[in-house]
This record gives C-alpha cells, sequence and structure tokens, in this order.
C-alpha cells in the first residue's frame, strides 16, 4: 500500500507521454517529411523516435553511466533519483513541444501553410525517450524492492499496469478537450496543440512537486524496521 501514492504519480507522469506519442502523429501529417527527393517519413514511424531513444540510453546509462557513477561516487544511482530525473526531462519536453508547435504553427500562418520538417519533432521526443530511460527502470527497481518477497513476481506488473491506466485517461483527455476547446479541431492547423503542452508540462511540474511529497511520507522497510525518507535527503536512499 506504500507504494500507491508513487504509482499514482507515475500515472501522471505517462498520461502526458501517452498525449504527445498520439499528437506527434498528428503533427508529422502537417509537416514536411521528405528525406531527401525520394523519401517520405511515415508519420506513424514518428514515435518509434521515442522508443529507439530509450533503448539507446538505457544500454548507456547500464554499461557505462552508472558504473562510472558508482565507482566515482561509491554507490549506485537509486530509483528515486532515477524517477526524479525521469519527471524533469518529462515537463522540459513538453515545454520544447510546446516551443515546436507554436514555431510550426507560426511558419503556417505567416507563410501561407509551409511545412516546416518533420525533423523539429525529433529534439523532444529524444528528450521524452532519455526521461523514459530513467524512470522506467526506476519503477520497476523500486517496486521490485519495496514489494514484500511473496509479491516481487507481481511488483513488476504495476510498472506496466500505470502505463496502461495513463493510455486510457490520455485518450479521455483528448476527447474532453475536443469537446470543450477549440485546441485539437480536425485541421490542427486550425487548432493549439501548444496551448495543449503548455498545460501537460505545467502538470508534469506540479506532478513532480506531488512525487517529492510521496517521497517525503513514503516509508521504506529496512529489515524489521520502517523509517520516513524526508524530501531533502529522498534522493539519496
Amino acid at each position: 500500500m506504500r507504494t500507491l501514492p508513487l504509482c499514482s504519480s507515475s500515472i501522471f507522469l505517462s498520461t502526458p507521454i501517452a498525449v504527445l506519442i498520439s499528437l506527434s502523429v498528428l503533427q508529422a501529417l502537417a509537416m514536411d517529411r521528405h528525406l531527401g527527393p525520394h523519401f517520405q517519413i511515415p508519420a506513424g514511424s514518428i514515435p518509434v523516435i521515442v522508443l529507439v531513444t530509450t533503448s539507446i540510453f538505457l544500454t548507456i546509462f547500464d554499461r557505462f553511466l552508472f558504473p562510472t557513477w558508482e565507482k566515482l561516487i561509491g554507490h549506485n544511482v537509486t530509483p528515486f533519483k532515477r524517477i526524479g530525473v525521469g519527471h524533469v526531462l518529462t515537463f522540459i519536453g513538453l515545454g520544447v513541444a510546446a516551443l515546436v508547435e507554436s514555431k510550426r504553427l507560426n511558419e503556417v500562418r505567416d507563410r501561407d501553410g509551409f511545412r516546416i520538417s518533420v525533423l523539429w519533432l525529433v529534439p523532444h521526443l529524444v528528450l521524452i525517450g532519455i526521461g523514459e530511460a530513467f524512470h522506467f527502470p526506476g519503477q520497476v527497481s523500486l517496486y521490485y524492492q519495496e514489494f514484500p518477497t511473496s509479491l516481487k513476481s507481481v511488483s513488476t506488473a504495476l510498472t506496466w499496469l500505470a502505463i496502461a491506466i495513463s493510455f486510457y485517461v490520455s485518450t479521455a483527455l483528448i476527447d474532453l478537450v475536443r469537446k470543450t476547446t477549440s485546441w485539437l479541431p480536425n485541421d490542427i492547423n486550425q487548432g493549439r496543440i501548444d496551448k495543449f503542452y503548455w498545460v501537460f508540462a505545467v502538470v508534469g511540474v506540479v506532478n513532480f512537486g506531488y512525487y517529492l511529497l510521496c517521497v517525503w511520507f513514503y516509508k521504506r522497510k529496512v529489515g524489521n524496521k520502517v523509517v520516513d525518507h524526508g524530501a531533502s535527503n529522498a534522493f539519496n536512499k
């Protein structure tokens, strides 16, 4: 039960990512996807950038960064730190996504339908992918460590459950925004997806604060004792 608040923060972390992945396909359809005169990037393949980035950086972290950190500092990077860095990179990525979409809309309106290159989507998708490489294994590791021995085989499923819930929530949010605002019309060139991203960036900052609060009150079992971690040293455990 002590992991439920942390799990809820991961739902609010994954929901903006799910929204971003869905909307990036729509953005790609409204952008110049040509690489040279003969090849056009399929719009549906754009979210793969997140997956590829996550896979690459998982390898870099596991083989180089974390072992080097352990040698220099004397201890490994903890799950709390990994998740925290993932939070920060995610809301930064959402901010960058909002700026890119704002630029795209300005170019469309100021230059009579001009389409900027789809490669403008790469930076924030890479940031999101790096954030995933931090917080996803951090969550799996944390739940595995903190669950009782009899439930350790179930603990790893908690992260996937949070991700599944976040995709359902993201779908509901997109439907809600379409019904209550003009941000997501059928023609996204007439919409304001950038405002949608800014809202989620702010939500990401608030959720990071909520995560720190969860860490503050989180009771971690050490042997037969249960201790509270204060926010000042939560990332040093």
